[in-house]
């Protein structure tokens, strides 16, 4: 069997059986072949990274690794799980079930964190808190790209906190991103940052307990669950961190993070009646869903 054979035989397996989950679609079934062929070749790449793949020839050896990477895709184990790589804003990050794999949907939330640091913050130096860092996505994206951006980061998982450093040395960025461990913002008050830093982001976990046992298995057995569930209601975390940001941010700093479907407009209205903001907007994803949320601090 020749390499366009084979290609087509694993591709047409593939489409007929893989299970894409609306929040991964680059995972359509010929980047992912295009992805596990090129780890067979032990040239490790993401979905998104792996569009431009031409496949090579395979070795007995590599075509029995490759086929047994598709079968654990199709078992349910998630792509950036077996390559260990995930794309995030064109940064290549290694990925593992030390945190939740960074989704594309959330992009709108690192990018719109990049464009009020251009265009709203002024300065030589930027301090930029990032909470619930997990494979410290957001971390790096915004270091990444704002070269007067310090960044510090956290998460209450030690292994997420370590899977982020590792991020943090592949990119090159450990000068400007420092990394913590512990609960939401609590890190930061033991290093002095009350009232001195320009934005907060975070993502946080805002799937509501009673839907977390609904979720598709390659998320749920996957996945950490304490990076989803996010109480009762989708916002326990949320709730404290808008309680808790005025204790860190400047005058005139922003606190910017991303929501689960449905939950927006609600919080807007909530943040809007709170005298530490003065203005709360939303940011919408290409679908017309309010998915982010700017709150600039009195």
């Amino acid at each position: 069997m020749n390499i366009q054979e084979l290609y087509d035989s694993l591709l047409g397996e593939l489409s007929e059986k893989l299970n894409i989950l609306p929040d991964k679609p680059e995972e359509a079934p010929e980047n992912t072949l295009k992805a596990l062929w090129s780890l067979a070749k032990g040239k490790p790449v993401s979905a998104e990274r792996a569009r431009n793949y031409v496949p090579e020839s395979l070795t007995d050896k590599e075509q029995e690794k490759l086929k047994g990477c598709i079968q654990s895709r199709l078992a349910g184990v998630p792509l950036a799980h077996i390559s260990e790589r995930q794309c995030f804003l064109g940064l290549e990050l290694l990925s593992g079930p030390e945190a939740l794999i960074p989704r594309k949907e959330t992009e709108l939330l690192a990018s719109t964190a990049i464009d009020v640091l251009r265009e709203r913050i002024s300065g030589e130096l930027a301090h930029v808190i990032d909470v619930c860092t997990g494979a410290g996505n957001v971390a790096m994206a915004i270091a990444s790209q704002i070269e007067h951006a310090k960044v510090y980061a956290a998460d209450l998982s030690e292994d997420a906190v370590a899977l982020a450093r590792r991020n943090c040395e592949l990119l090159g960025l450990c000068d400007r991103v420092q990394l913590h461990s512990g609960d939401l913002l609590e890190p930061f008050r033991e290093l002095q940052l009350n009232n001195k830093v320009d934005i907060i982001t975070c993502n946080p976990p805002y799937i509501s307990s009673a839907k977390v046992p609904a979720m598709a298995d390659e998320i749920a057995d996957h996945e950490p669950q304490m990076a989803f569930d996010g109480g009762i209601f989708g916002v326990n975390l949320m709730r404290r961190l808008i309680s808790e940001t005025p204790d860190f941010v400047i005058s005139g700093g922003y606190l910017v993070f991303e929501v689960g479907l449905g939950q927006g407009p609600a919080l807007q209205k909530q943040m809007s009646k709170m005298p530490e903001y003065s203005t709360v907007e939303t940011v919408q994803d290409v679908e017309g869903n309010a998915r982010v949320i700017v709150a600039r601090v009195n």
